[in-house]
């Protein structure tokens, strides 16, 4: 078992540290001359607490030089990023620099990194106006800025009169850029902004900036800057990321593929030039990871479909991850000539989409399974039959009889573990344990089945009461399932010393460390009367990640009462606070501010933003669509977010690109039709949004929109990836246009297109809008809208398709099919609701109704308890104002349930 033993770099730093504690307590030595450099980067606050003012300068000194960010730290190898410092290196550079009141240059440059121990109060009142402009050079080097600290410094230097006039005032900021607020960048010439980015010592700063800062800079840059090419060319790389999509079409212009292959992009940007980096470049090895992700089934127009194998195992040897409409369309045209001998040399992902009998040639099934159990299987959706087939023939294959699955076919099964039900688990004991730690989610039988195998204590990780901190760290993908029970038994000093050493790497969210927290709380609050004598919240306390673990809700209620949460709000949230910790700090807040929250503290909220009520959203001052963007960073309830977005537009600010994509595609279906009407066209191209969810209303409003956003790209390649994402309100007129332009839509968006536009289409004009895909209709022929669409198509027509289509109208028969809301399908005329020629009549006797050459027939079924009969209505010409007879005009005040106005749109 594995319960007691110690990782090697636990033991590793266990030592540095003991050396560190020993020496350091040593009084009758001073830690700058006794300590090896090795050891100063391990060094607790009450080490340096001590010191002589000298030996504080001499030993910031020593950190400075010896303590680089990327390092060994807590005995765990990482890399990790500027501003990212560990509780320790806070504290140690707060202790140093309380040795101080006042701040002039001299002391700042001599401090060094350990300067970013300054205090919000040090900032404000111990440094003045004329020492901190001379002092910038300095602290623009030190890396760890939080976000108050830098924002305090900025509004201080500009406030005392600094100007940014050029770009090496600009750079002249270093780290402290990050304070900036995106007004003052816009405020900015481009040309400032582009002297800046020139110089390798201000692109270096640009990693760490906030997300709407990034934006802003690509805002600025691409103003300037016309052609795509040139664009990629001066971007820096930290910032690629951020252009939007729309501006990556190359069009007629030739992209240099080196500078492609220089920088990071997403899936969505590298699919804008995907088409012409693969027409261009013979040599697909050439190509980066991040342009080859961009793969889309437009390539299929520019690429020899023998060369499609090739490009597929460059991906292999590149690592590349792709979508499952990506997969999908790719193993169509890996396999067009039937399917290769060598699967191996392909990238696993595409094995989902192939069968072990498709894999004979290469290998046995159990070789199959093996690979596919290495594969990415969150291609594909959680509950599709295709990865539910794929569960059943694997374990068909490796001979599993009953529930229980050993160790062995546990390691070749690997993802595939992830969708076991509760009764292998329970059967198969701690066999299953690695591989489920490595699941995305679970299902609630799965995990109670985890729970009770855990709680058993039969695995090779023992019983929870025996763990160690590595233990726990082994199985930190299974803590989101432990409960109360499970937690309670795992040592207090365990949680504790995994909370200091692990959960700084842990992919845990906040939310789910919270949980471990809430085990090393006290079980019974006593009303606490006051803040505790030991527990006074001091600044070395606020910059402590396990801080919520020292505080009950009460305690933390009480000891907050005489702090100022405003200037370290933004690093508190990132801590593991509970949901009741958490409402103690938004108490705090209220009280503080009755009146509403000041605009500088609502970008901070964070987490607290799920707390808010709309009482308090409207009281707020939602001045910019970057607060905006903070406000719905982290995902709140869909209540809070949209009182939030009322509460900008109604302020009368504009939905611009900012405030769109801080919208996004999460909370683009809660804006109503005013709101999205005063969407100006030009920002949606700067936007990346998805509404393909969204009632009908927002998809129509937004296409119409997003054609005209993209109309100049109209007869590109790329213009069709631009406007995909709205298709889904796009009239039939559109999609017909489309359809000849060889775009290979794949089967899911055509799924979600308008209902009315999709059954206006031919046989034909599905073919050439799905082109490689039109084989995926036979398997999704049975869903809405297409079953429908099948059923009001000639069986002949289809046919004509040669995909295994069935179900369409015989020759000389009508097809009768019964709506999902039992009403006719109109369209208006300037008098009358007229029956469409594509439509659906509820009948119990075979009459047809059918478009005449010269009129159209319209009539309406009546029920009655006793009787069925058909009403005929008036035959109306078309082209014509219709003549109503008095049974038309009765019939249409209520056609069946719905309308004319509803039906009018199909």
């Amino acid at each position: 078992m594995c319960t007691g033993k110690e990782h090697p770099l636990e033991k590793e730093e266990r030592s540095d540290r003991a050396t560190v504690c020993r020496t350091g307590n040593l009084s009758s030595l001073s830690p700058t001359c006794s300590l090896p450099d090795r050891f100063v980067c391990y060094l607790s606050p009450s080490a340096v607490s001590n010191l002589s003012r000298d030996d504080t300068l001499s030993l910031a000194q020593r950190i400075s030089e010896n303590c680089p960010l990327n390092l060994k730290h807590r005995g765990i190898t990482r890399e990790r990023a500027p501003s990212s410092l560990t509780t320790e290196e806070l504290q140690v550079a707060s202790s140093l620099v309380r040795k101080f009141e006042h701040f002039p240059p001299a002391i700042l440059r001599a401090l060094g990194q350990a300067a970013v121990g300054l205090s919000i109060s040090d900032i404000e009142n111990s440094i003045s106006d004329k020492d901190l402009e001379a002092s910038i050079p300095a602290l623009g080097e030190v890396r760890g800025w939080n976000t108050e600290q830098s924002s305090t410094i900025i509004n201080k230097l500009l406030s005392s009169g600094y100007q940014i006039r050029d770009g090496q005032s600009l750079a002249k900021l270093g780290s402290l850029v990050a304070g900036i607020n995106s007004s003052t960048l816009r405020s900015l010439s481009p040309e400032v902004v582009l002297e800046a980015i020139k110089l390798p010592e201000f692109v270096q700063q640009m990693v760490t900036l906030p997300s709407v800062l990034k934006m802003t800079f690509v805002e600025k840059i691409s103003s300037s800057v016309g052609h795509p090419a040139d664009l990629v060319k001066c971007i820096p790389d930290a910032l690629a990321s951020y252009i939007p999509k729309s501006l990556l079409v190359f069009g007629e212009e030739k992209p240099n593929i080196q500078d492609l292959n220089s920088k990071m992009w997403t899936r969505e940007q590298a699919a804008m030039f995907f088409s012409d980096v693969i027409k261009t470049e013979p040599d697909f090895s050439r190509l980066s990871q991040s342009v080859l992700q961009g793969f889309t089934c437009a390539a299929v127009n520019e690429v020899e479909a023998e060369r499609f194998q090739e490009l597929a195992k460059v991906m292999k040897k590149k690592n590349v991850k792709l979508g499952e409409d990506q997969l999908s369309c790719l193993v169509k045209m890996v396999t067009l000539h039937g399917i290769p001998q060598d699967l191996d040399n392909y990238p696993k992902d595409l094995l989902l989409f192939l069968s072990p009998s498709d894999y004979a040639a290469t290998g046995s099934c159990r070789q199959y399974f093996a690979n596919i159990g290495k594969a990415n299987l969150d291609v594909l959706q959680r509950e599709s039959s295709q990865r539910k087939q794929l569960l059943l023939e694997a374990l068909a294959c490796l001979k599993i009889p009953g529930t229980q699955v050993n160790k062995e076919n546990a390691d070749t099964l690997g993802h595939l573990v992830c969708d076991l039900g509760g009764e292998y688990i329970r059967s198969s004991g701690g066999n299953l344990l690695k591989q489920l730690s490595q699941c995305e989610s679970f299902l609630p039988d799965q995990e109670e089945a985890i729970r009770s195998v855990i709680s058993s204590g039969n695995t090779t990780f023992g019983p929870p009461v025996a763990w160690s901190a590595f233990t726990l760290n082994e199985l930190s993908g299974l803590i989101p399932v432990f409960d109360h029970s499970i937690l309670q038994k795992i040592p207090k000093n365990v949680l504790t010393l995994w909370l200091k050493n692990y959960a700084h790497n842990s992919p845990l969210s906040r939310e789910q460390l919270a949980t471990v927290v809430e085990e090393l709380l006290p079980t019974r609050h006593k009303r606490a009367d006051g803040c505790p004598p030991d527990k006074q919240i001091t600044e070395m306390v606020l910059n402590d990640d396990l801080m919520p673990i020292h505080y009950s809700p009460e305690e933390l209620r009480a000891c907050l009462k005489n702090v100022s949460l405003e200037n370290h709000l933004s690093r508190m949230l990132t801590y593991a606070f509970s949901v009741q910790q958490l409402a103690e700090l938004k108490r705090n807040l209220d009280e503080t501010y009755p009146d509403g929250y000041p605009d500088s503290l609502l970008p901070k909220l964070g987490p607290l933003i799920s707390f808010i009520t709309p009482e308090d959203v409207s009281k707020w001052k939602i001045t910019s669509a970057d607060t905006l963007a903070a406000l719905l960073k982290d995902q709140p309830p869909d209540d809070r977010a949209s009182a939030v977005i009322k509460r900008y537009v109604d302020l009368g600010n504009a939905l611009n690109a900012t405030a769109l994509n801080a919208i996004g595609t999460r909370y683009v279906c809660l804006l109503n039709a005013t709101e999205l009407n005063i969407i100006d066209s030009s920002s949606l191209k700067l936007a990346s949004l998805n509404p393909s969810a969204c009632p009908q209303l927002t998809k129509n409003i937004l296409y119409a929109k997003a054609k005209q956003a993209f109309s100049d790209q109209k007869y590109l390649p790329a213009y069709y990836d631009l406007v995909e994402p709205y298709l889904g309100g796009a009239p039939g007129v559109d999609l017909r246009a489309l359809s000849k332009g060889n775009v290979n839509m794949n089967i899911s968006t055509f799924a979600k297109l308008r209902r009315d536009s999709l059954l206006s289409l031919t046989p034909s004009e599905v073919q050439g809008l799905l082109g490689i895909n039109l084989h995926d209709l036979q398997k999704w022929q049975n869903k809405s809208p297409i079953r429908e669409w099948v059923q009001t198509q000639k069986q002949s027509e289809l046919e004509k398709l040669d995909v295994g289509l069935t179900g369409g109208l015989q020759e000389g028969y009508m097809n009768i099919v019964t709506p999902k809301f039992q009403c006719m399908y109109y369209v208006r005329t300037s008098n009358c609701c007229v029956l469409n020629t594509y439509f659906w009549v509820t009948a119990r006797r075979k009459t047809a109704l059918w478009k005449q050459s010269a009129s159209v027939v319209c009539k309406r079924e009546v029920s009655t308890p006793s009787s069925s009969k058909w009403w005929p209505w008036a035959a109306l010409p078309n082209g014509s104002a219709p003549a109503l007879s008095s049974a038309c005009a009765k019939a249409l005040e209520s056609p069946a349930g719905c309308s004319c106005a509803e039906r009018a749109d199909g």
